[in-house]
């Protein structure tokens, strides 16, 4: 039988490639975000982070409202018209350049409420433009991913984080501050979205649709608002720490949340990209549907427990050998959130299954959960002024939602939680395992380097060890899937 007379071998070649590229993409601009974060955080001052800190804080927001979920309405769509894209990308650039105008006569409220520093009103000018270029973006990105054709996206993503961080590093080098951070941004942005128009073979052929603007909307608003509730609760922390502590705190937890991200977010993004499009495939037929969810979550289970838990063991030699101690007070925040990271994937996974589904409205329950569960955690722990104690309130309220968003998604996919269990608990014990493995390792009295070294060396010794012990088909699927020749049945 032929390959097009096969579309179910087709589809899983898709999958295998997508996931592929994702991966490429991740990787690369990980690494390359990775090693122009480390010269900066030793260049820029920790005061200077906690400027652009404040910033994100209002540009999440702006992010959220400029794609108002139409990109993920785009993904989980089964049949995508020219209508739909056009709709999408005049809304989008419609919305993020009015955003853009209020921000801008908006900067001296932004610098009153952080510390009332003035020099946050020129960095927002520019550091703003971000999101407008992003945002011309979107429809871009998310057409390739409908097509399950994301290598145009990896290479973008590679070519803009190098060019962008180049001219971040060189503008640090030569004393510009937060103005490094505040161009290397407007340059990855726009060197991105330039690559993608360029090479994506797409233009706008008409303006808003209404009845493709109405359709895309009842899908679009769930995923919207969950997340606009997701943002509010992820940045009140940085809210409240630069508001209420200083800058310079605002800093420390800026980079102790941006170095745990790139672990958390990258898989987030790895899984949603890859799986959601698959998913909405088979979104009609529940044996196939949960067959897959078996998959995919042993398979995020097998990444996501080792990565980020020996992030957060090797935390102190990683931070030490990156940044000297230059950064001592983010190591125990950077531990804590990687650790909560674990779940943040989980229930990203989780909300995926319902999208799928068409169960947009649950994710909008989900983050009402979560952001009730993080408001308690910071009403407990601020009083104590401790950003430290604020950090643990965070994880706490991810275990809270984690326990209540795993029972809502059995009931919506009838998938049991013994089956969840049985998906999770051998890759979280042996996961356990390495950890022990190198906390006793990190009693040696060895340099950063060389103990980190050790540590990372044995506990990959131990994992990939009691993979192949239990036979773990992940193991073999994994390597073989590296090197192209992803064979193993999804």
């Amino acid at each position: 039988m032929t390959e097009a007379g096969n579309p179910e071998k087709t589809l899983k070649q898709k999958t295998a490639g997508t996931l592929k590229w994702n991966t490429v993409d991740r990787i690369a601009s990980q690494v390359l975000y990775g090693v122009v974060g480390i010269v900066l955080a030793n260049v820029v001052s920790q005061e200077d982070f906690g400027l652009i800190g404040a910033l994100l804080v209002f540009q999440s927001f702006a992010i959220i409202f400029a794609d108002s979920g139409f990109g993920a309405a785009l993904l989980r769509q089964k049949h995508t018209t020219e209508q739909d894209y056009s709709t999408v990308f005049w809304f989008n650039l419609i919305v993020s350049v009015a955003i853009y105008f209020i921000l801008w006569f908006g900067a001296p409220i932004i610098a009153d409420i952080f510390q009332r520093d003035q020099r946050l009103i020129p960095l927002s000018k520019v550091m703003f433009l971000t999101f407008v270029l992003n945002a011309l973006a979107i429809v871009q990105t998310n057409r390739l991913m409908k097509m399950m054709d994301v290598k145009m996206i990896a290479v973008s993503n590679v070519i803009a984080q190098i060019v962008g961080g180049g001219l971040g590093i060189g503008l640090a080098l030569w004393g510009w501050g937060a103005w490094a951070l505040v161009w290397q941004s407007v340059c990855l942005a726009g060197v991105k979205t330039g690559m993608l128009w360029a090479t994506g073979g797409w233009f706008p052929r008409c303006w808003i649709h209404k009845e493709s603007f109405k359709k895309i909307w009842r899908i679009g608003l769930s995923v919207f608002s969950s997340s606009m509730l997701n943002t509010l609760f992820l940045t009140v922390y940085s809210f409240v720490i630069g508001a209420f502590y200083s800058l310079r705190s605002l800093g420390v937890y800026t980079q102790a949340d941006k170095w745990s991200k790139m672990g958390s977010a990258s898989l987030s993004q790895i899984f949603t990209s890859s799986f959601v499009p698959l998913l909405a495939k088979v979104q009609d037929n529940p044996i196939d549907f949960k067959r897959y969810m078996q998959r995919i979550n042993r398979f995020t289970a097998f990444i996501t427990f080792p990565i980020l838990a020996g992030l957060a063991i090797v935390g102190e030699p990683l931070f030490h050998t990156l940044f000297g101690n230059k950064w001592d007070s983010a190591i125990p925040l950077f531990q804590i959130l990687c650790v909560r990271g674990i779940l943040v994937v989980l229930i990203s996974l989780f909300g995926n299954y319902m999208l799928a589904l068409g169960y947009g409205k649950r994710l909008f329950s989900i983050e009402v959960i979560k952001d009730v569960a993080i408001a308690v955690a910071i009403l407990s722990t601020v009083w104590f002024n401790s950003v430290e104690l604020l950090v643990w309130g965070q994880l706490w309220a991810s275990i809270a939602t984690f326990i209540v968003v795993i029972v809502m998604v059995t009931k919506v996919t009838g998938y049991s939680l013994t089956s969840f269990a049985n998906d999770f608990l051998m890759f979280a014990g042996i996961t356990l395992l390495m950890c022990v493995g190198c906390w006793l390792l990190s009693k040696l009295w060895l340099s950063p380097v060389i103990s980190l070294l050790i540590q990372v060396t044995g506990g990959l010794i131990i994992f990939i060890g009691a993979m192949k012990l239990r036979k773990a088909p992940e193991l073999s699927e994994a390597v073989t899937f590296l090197f192209g020749k992803f064979k193993k049945q999804l």
